[in-house]
């Protein structure tokens, strides 16, 4: 909740004509949290979005793979309720936002989805992550995913849930990796997908090999040249601030001393914004740990949107 507050709040800085939304993967009316702490932004709750046998997903995914699988849901949900909302843009929770979102609001003129590959150059060592982690996760990181209203977006959030409902496991041996494999086949099945080149679009731990930042404030840059538009957190928590992201190895601050800055910012506004404390209350769809091939849990995200142009993204308030 703490990540999808600050979401917001730096959407809405750089971008006042947006709305944001949050799609909360939990039920508020089981929550012991108080209604005065919840965030001022909509929540929209899984359960109340219309998916057929939710029960049967919840069930069989756990955490992670249950707040991919949704994905296409929420986003269509919001199409089908705001009829005023020609664009929504999806974003994980772990995101700030630096800069006016025109950089992808013009990728959407003449196309209806907006990806952002994890890489745009090779990786430099044997260090985590590689390339081939890519070839085993997916080529684009669907912590943001931009979409405009229009039948390929409708077709492909069709296609996107149907594949989603049953085939979002983390089984990197059945070629299966949540969400984002499936998506490697949306600029070959679509025509009017925009893969971005901008630098400064979804800096995170995966590409630091190829990005810099190369000033001290806001309006920050990358590589000099690109303004950076959002950097990704994933990976990163508060409580071991010493960590670019538990995902990788390559770096540290002081060989990266170029993020460290932004790093701290962002721990010290997602403890302003009740880190410490949302994490306290556990999240309803956990199920107790049961004996079996595999064990299920499920978490959030949140997103946003806004007349014309709409974010979205899921959260969580299970304990960390």
């Amino acid at each position: 909740m703490a990540q999808a507050k600050s979401l917001g709040d730096s959407l809405l800085k750089h971008n006042p004509d947006y709305t944001f939304l949050i799609g909360l993967v939990d039920r508020l009316d089981v929550s012991e949290i108080p209604s005065d702490r919840l965030p001022s932004y909509p929540l929209i709750e899984l359960h109340t979005i219309g998916i057929e046998d939710l029960d049967e997903i919840c069930a069989k995914y756990n955490i992670t793979e249950l707040n991919t699988a949704v994905k296409p849901f929420f986003l269509d949900f919001v199409y089908q309720t705001y009829p005023e909302a020609d664009i929504v843009h999806y974003f994980d929770p772990d995101i700030i936002v630096f800069q006016p979102l025109t950089e992808i609001e013009k990728g959407l003129e003449k196309n209806s989805l907006f990806l952002t590959p994890h890489i745009l150059s090779p990786q430099p060592d044997e260090s985590t992550p590689q390339e081939r982690d890519h070839l085993n996760t997916g080529l684009y990181n669907l912590g943001f995913l931009g979409t405009k209203r229009s039948a390929t977006t409708t077709s492909f959030l069709a296609w996107w849930k149907d594949r989603l409902r049953d085939h979002c496991f983390i089984d990197l041996k059945n070629g299966m990796f949540v969400d984002q494999l499936w998506v490697n086949f949306a600029p070959i099945y679509y025509e009017d997908v925009f893969v971005s080149r901008h630098l400064g679009l979804n800096m995170a731990y995966w590409n630091l090999h190829e990005r810099e930042i190369t000033n001290d404030n806001e309006p920050y840059f990358v590589n000099d040249t690109f303004p950076l538009i959002f950097f990704h957190f994933s990976g990163y928590l508060p409580e071991h601030p010493t960590e670019i992201s538990k995902y990788q190895n390559r770096y540290t601050f002081q060989e990266k001393s170029d993020v460290a800055s932004i790093f701290d910012y962002y721990a010290q506004t997602l403890m302003a914004n009740g880190h410490e404390y949302y994490k306290q209350f556990p999240c309803f769809y956990i199920k107790t740990p049961v004996l079996g091939p595999r064990k299920r849990f499920l978490r959030v995200r949140k997103y946003a949107s806004m007349p014309f142009r709409w974010i979205i993204d899921f959260i969580d308030t299970v304990k960390l």
